[in-house]
């Protein structure tokens, strides 16, 4: 199971801090064979904090979903290492679209991953309705 520390702002930062588990790693998600930390589980723990961090953007009755994902994962994190989240959200919004820039940092303050993540800003039940209704056309 994934450690995690509850998300925080600082100095306009959304931090996340997370320990890596067998769980986490390539081999155990599937996305490799060895025992380090996965890109997949490294861009959900992303994910996570710029769902969070975009809460202060939300309208009454308003989720986000992601649009777009561009990650560069460049070092590996073993089993035990820990790995800290910074989501910036962004200084403008313009419409619907938010692009948060995103940072890994493992526990010896090397970047591991940095990159962008979009989200878009839409009405939860009309969301809901619009994929309820595509799927049962199909």
């Amino acid at each position: 199971m994934t450690r995690s520390a509850c998300l925080f702002l600082t100095h306009g930062v959304y931090r996340m801090h997370h320990e890596v588990t067998d769980t986490d790693t390539a081999a155990a998600m599937g996305s490799g064979d060895v025992p380090v930390l996965a890109t997949p589980r490294l861009i959900a723990w992303m994910e996570a904090a710029t769902v969070r961090a975009a809460t202060t953007f939300l309208g009454r009755g308003q989720t986000t979903v992601g649009t777009a994902i561009r990650i560069e994962h460049r070092r590996a994190t073993p089993v035990g290492g820990s790995v800290k989240i910074n989501a910036t959200p962004p200084h403008d919004v313009a419409g619907s679209r938010l692009t948060f820039h995103v940072q890994a940092v493992d526990g010896s303050g090397e970047v591991i991953a940095a990159g962008e993540i979009d989200r878009a800003i839409v009405d939860r039940q009309h969301y809901l309705a619009s994929v309820s209704a595509a799927d049962a056309g199909h």
